[in-house]
C-alpha cells in the first residue's frame, strides 16, 4: 500500500469493501429467490441454480486465482476481478430469463474468485508486524459480518424497491472499490516466477474442485446415490436412475488425483506447477488450513438452517430475519477491534482458540434456544457470542496460516487457505442440510403418526410438501383451521430439526477447537511477518 499511514489503511478499506460485496452476494440471493421465481417465471431448479452456480464457480476457481495473481501482479488481478463482477451484476441486474440471471452469476463467481485470494495476498505483502495482525482483523471481521448482513441486505432491496437491486447496488460499490484499489494499493507480483503456466495443471484443479463442490452442495437436493428429482444441464437431461451426485464426486476425486500426481512430477522436475508443494513443508501453514478446513464445516453451515427457522416456525420476514442475524454482525465486527491487541498480547494460537471456543459457545446455545415459541430476544446473545468468535478465528487463523509463507508466493498461499475454507464450508452445509431435513422428515412423520383425519398417505403427502419446501409450507397448513394442528405439529418437528443441526455443528467446531490446539504458541509480532526465507522474524 502507499508508504503514508492513512493511504494504507484507506487502501485496507477499499480492499474490505471488494471482500465484503463478494460474501455478501452468497447470501443475498437466498432472501430474493420467492421474488426472482415470480417475477421470471423459472421453476425451483432454476431458482437452486441461481443460487448455487456462483458458489459452485467461486470455489472451483480460488486455487487458479491466486497462482496467477502472483504472476500477473495482485493488484492487477483484483481490479480485473472487481471489473468482471460489476459487469456480472448488471447482467444480473437486467435478466429477462432464468437462463440470463444463472449466466450472470457463473460470471461473478468467476469475478469473486479472482478477489478474494488475491485481497489476502495484497495484506501480506503489503502490511508488515502489528500493522499485519490489524489488517487481518479487519479482513476477517468483514468476512463474518457481511455473510450476516447479506439476508438484512437483500430483505430490504426486495422488499422496499425489487430483488434486482440487490445486484444493481454492487455498481457503485465495485466502482469505489477499483478507484480505491488503483490509488491506494501497491502492485505486487512474484517477479521470480518461472516462465510458463501450467495450463494442464489449471484445467485438472478446475474440473476436481467443481466435481466435488457440485456433489457436496446437491447431494441433498438430487440424492446422494438414487437420482431423486430430474437433472438438465446445457439443455441435456440426466435419464440415469444413480444420481448425477455421485459421478460428479467420483469423476472430481479423480481428477484432483491426477492433479497431484501431475504436481509432484512437475515439482521434482523444477518445471512451472499450479501448486508449490514446498509450502506444505511450512509447519504453520500446512496446520493453519487444515484447522481451517475443520472449523469451517461448522462456522457458517449453521447460517443455512437460521433463516429457514426464523421465516418458516417464527413467521419473520425476509427483513426481520436479516435484522434477527444483525447480533452476528455487530459481534463480528466488534472483534476486529479487540482481536489486534488480544493478539499481542497472548498470541495469534490463543486467540484463534479464543475465538472457535467463543463460536462453538453461541452455535451450541441457539441450538438450546430453538423452539417453537423462543421470543425474539433469545437467540441474540449466542449470535453476538458467535459472531465475536467468527471475527476472532477467521483473521487470526488466516494470518496463522500465511505467517510464515514467504511473501512472492503469498497469492498461491491464499488461494490454498480459502479453497480449503470453501470446500470445509460447502461439506458443513452439505452435512447440516442433511441432518436438518432428514430429521425434519423422520420427526415430523413421528409426530403425525396419530393424527386425527390424517391417514398414511397424507400423512407422506404433509411431510413431503414440508420438506421440499424447506418449512414454506408451514404457512399455508398454519392459515387453514382445517390443518392448523398440523402446521404446530410441523414447527415442532422444524424447531427440533434445527436444534439438531446446531449440535452438529457446534461438534463439528469442537473438532476444530481440537485441531487448533496444534497450533504453534508464538505470540503475535512473531506470526505476523512473512520473510522470504520463511522464518518468522521479531518486529
Amino acid at each position: 500500500m502507499r508508504s503514508d499511514g492513512r493511504g494504507r489503511w484507506f487502501g485496507l478499506l477499499a480492499i474490505s469493501l471488494g471482500v465484503a460485496m463478494i460474501i455478501v452476494d452468497a447470501t443475498i440471493v437466498n432472501v430474493a429467490v420467492p421474488q426472482i421465481i415470480r417475477d421470471l417465471d423459472i421453476t425451483s431448479t432454476d431458482a437452486q441454480w441461481v443460487q448455487e452456480a456462483y458458489t459452485l464457480v467461486f470455489a472451483s476457481l480460488l486455487l487458479v486465482a491466486g497462482r496467477f495473481a502472483d504472476r500477473s501482479g495482485r493488484r492487477r488481478m483484483f481490479v480485473t476481478g472487481v471489473s468482471v463482477f460489476v459487469v456480472a451484476s448488471v447482467l444480473a441486474a437486467v435478466a429477462g430469463s432464468g437462463e440470463a440471471l444463472i449466466g450472470a452469476r457463473v460470471l461473478q463467481g468467476i469475478g469473486g474468485a479472482m478477489m478474494l485470494p488475491t485481497s489476502l495476498s495484497l495484506l501480506n505483502a503489503n502490511f508488515t508486524g502489528r500493522e499485519r495482525g490489524i489488517a487481518f482483523a479487519v479482513w476477517g471481521s468483514t468476512i463474518g459480518g457481511a455473510a450476516a448482513l447479506g439476508p438484512l441486505l437483500g430483505g430490504w432491496l426486495t422488499t422496499t424497491y425489487s430483488w434486482r437491486w440487490a445486484f444493481g447496488i454492487n455498481v457503485p460499490v465495485s466502482l469505489a472499490v477499483i478507484v480505491g484499489t488503483l490509488l491506494l494499493v501497491a502492485e505486487s507480483r512474484d517477479d521470480r516466477a518461472e516462465r510458463g503456466v501450467d495450463l494442464v495443471g489449471a484445467l485438472l484443479s478446475v474440473v476436481g474442485m467443481t466435481g466435488v463442490v457440485f456433489a457436496l452442495i446437491e447431494g441433498r437436493t438430487y440424492g446422494w446415490w438414487e437420482r431423486e428429482r430430474p437433472f438438465s444441464l446445457f439443455g441435456l437431461d440426466w435419464t440415469a436412475s444413480i444420481s448425477p451426485v455421485p459421478v460428479a464426486a467420483l469423476a472430481g476425486l479423480a481428477a484432483l488425483g491426477v492433479f497431484l500426481a501431475q504436481q509432484i512430477r512437475r515439482n521434482r522436475a523444477g518445471r512451472p506447477a499450479l501448486l508449490d508443494l514446498s509450502l506444505f513443508g511450512i509447519r504453520s501453514f500446512r496446520t493453519g488450513i487444515l484447522a481451517a478446513a475443520i472449523v469451517s464445516l461448522g462456522e457458517f453451515g449453521l447460517l443455512f438452517a437460521l433463516p429457514l427457522w426464523f421465516q418458516n416456525v417464527l413467521g419473520y420476514s425476509a427483513f426481520r430475519t436479516g435484522l434477527a442475524l444483525l447480533p452476528l454482525a455487530v459481534g463480528s465486527f466488534l472483534a476486529s477491534g479487540i482481536g489486534a491487541p488480544l493478539t499481542q498480547r497472548w498470541g495469534a494460537a490463543r486467540v484463534v482458540q479464543l475465538g472457535v471456543a467463543a463460536e462453538l459457545v453461541g452455535v451450541a446455545g441457539l441450538g438450546l434456544v430453538v423452539a417453537p415459541d423462543t421470543r425474539w430476544w433469545a437467540p441474540v446473545a449466542f449470535l453476538f457470542v458467535y459472531g465475536i468468535g467468527v471475527g476472532l478465528a477467521t483473521a487470526q487463523l488466516t494470518g496463522v496460516s500465511l505467517a510464515e509463507v514467504p511473501v512472492r508466493r503469498s497469492g498461491q498461499g491464499s488461494g490454498l487457505q480459502s479453497t480449503a475454507r470453501q470446500v470445509g464450508s460447502a461439506f458443513g452445509i452439505a452435512v447440516l442440510g442433511t441432518v436438518l431435513f432428514a430429521g425434519l422428515g423422520g420427526l415430523l412423520g413421528d409426530r403425525l403418526a396419530d393424527q386425527p383425519g390424517l391417514d398414511p398417505a397424507g400423512r407422506d403427502q404433509v411431510v413431503t410438501a414440508v420438506k421440499e419446501s424447506a418449512g414454506a409450507a408451514i404457512t399455508g397448513l398454519a392459515a387453514d383451521p382445517r390443518t392448523a394442528p398440523i402446521a404446530e405439529e410441523a414447527k415442532g418437528a422444524f424447531s427440533d430439526a434445527t436444534r439438531y443441526a446446531a449440535f452438529t455443528a457446534a461438534g463439528f467446531l469442537l473438532i476444530g477447537l481440537l485441531a487448533c490446539l496444534r497450533l504453534g504458541e508464538r505470540r503475535g509480532p512473531r506470526l505476523t511477518h512473512s520473510v522470504e526465507a520463511g522464518a518468522p522474524v521479531n518486529t
